[in-house]
């Protein structure tokens, strides 16, 4: 995304600050990471910090989008091992089922089928987020994470109808479990696969910003836990009540839904461009701090796949020339970049602030 400036005259000294926007985006990754990303050195620090230096604003499209290459990069690794982790998990699930006959088993069988598939809308979102941005889609492919979501619960949604509909046909017909140990066996499997999965896609999701592929972690690690409830209905078969593996099916169904419930709102948040409150209020302080800025206006903040985006109003001496405003605002930005995490773009507007009772908005009210 290049930099945009649109002041709309030319520099004068005694002309006021006025209707400048500045927008640049900022593909340098400095330390916009959360936990330990902030103290990564070595030579790829020093590197970064030389390359900065030599050319700290620059407007090369291809040198904004590095920092989301590489983490799109990072999340189809991701989601490639932890597919065939997870798929390897059901299928050994899937062979006991068959031996045993246990419909428990069967909805976590199903649950982690489910959850290996999220990996492929994902997939598809992060490889779509890794093209440049167009003169039709001028804010660039990350959107498709959102669309990913939508169908990861889809996904989620018919796992939890069809093993609540097992659960259901076998409470009214139960039937005796097999292979007791080979189920118990299985549930355990079923945990150290959605565990593991889970460690991993939430650990490298944090670092590049992707809230789905958080989501997506502590989705596997919901599964992991209903794995475990499975024991309970192997427990049960064992002590000879049969009615137990239903019983676990459907609460298992339950802890679907639930996970169904929590990804939903996720993705709704997502698609309502909602943000933690905590970040705006960050947001107004880093601006509140830049020499120049008076007050803070409006600030809005949006995620466009797993990186924000800014459109700030500062106001700053109506006595400064366009120069100077145009100065201030770039600090603003460039403050906003290096110390706001996962922030990508940034555009800051600048409004005269006095004199007193002047509105210098006045043409525009009736269209607010």
């Amino acid at each position: 995304m290049t930099g945009q400036h649109d002041s709309g005259s030319s520099a004068s000294s005694g002309e006021p600050a006025h209707g400048h926007g500045h927008g640049h985006g900022h593909g340098h990754g400095h330390g916009h990471g959360h936990e330990g990303e902030r103290g990564r050195g070595g030579i790829r620090g020093l590197l970064a910090k030389a390359g900065h230096a030599l050319a700290p604003h620059s407007h090369d499209s291809a040198d904004k989008t590095d920092a989301a290459l590489e983490g799109s990069s990072r999340g189809l690794r991701v989601l490639a091992v932890s597919f065939g982790v997870l798929l390897v998990t059901a299928a050994v699930q899937a062979v006991i089922v068959v031996m045993s006959g246990s419909v428990a088993l069967l909805g976590d069988t199903l649950h982690n089928v489910a959850d290996a598939l999220t990996a492929v809308p994902l997939a598809i979102a992060f490889s779509l987020g890794r093209r440049a941005a167009t003169r039709r889609f001028t804010y660039g492919y990350g959107r498709a994470e959102d669309l990913a979501g939508i169908a990861i619960v889809l996904i989620i949604a018919a796992s939890a109808v069809l093993a609540g509909y097992e659960a259901i046909t076998r409470l009214f017909h139960p039937q005796d479990m097999r292979a007791v140990g080979w189920v118990a066996g299985a549930a355990v499997v079923g945990f150290l696969g959605n565990e593991w999965v889970a460690r991993y896609r939430i650990g490298v999701g944090r670092e590049i910003g992707s809230a789905a592929l958080v989501a997506d972690g502590l989705h596997a690690r919901t599964d992991g836990f209903t794995s475990l409830a499975v024991l309970i209905g192997a427990g049960g078969a064992a002590l000879g009540f049969p009615l137990a593996d239903p019983i676990v099916g459907l609460l298992i169904t339950v802890a679907i839904c639930f996970v169904l419930r929590d990804a939903a709102r996720e993705i709704y948040h997502r698609l309502m461009d909602a943000v933690d409150p905590a970040i705006v209020d960050e947001a107004e302080a880093i601006l509140g701090d830049v020499e120049g800025v008076e007050r803070v206006g409006s600030v809005r903040l949006r995620w466009i796949g797993h990186a924000l985006h800014a459109e700030v109003e500062i106001l700053v001496g109506h006595e400064l020339s366009l120069v100077d405003a145009h100065a201030v605002a770039v600090a603003a930005e460039h403050r906003l970049i290096h110390d706001l995490p996962r922030l990508r773009a940034a555009t800051v507007h600048t409004d005269p602030h006095g004199p007193a009772g002047a509105d210098h908005h006045a043409p525009l009210t009736s269209h607010r």
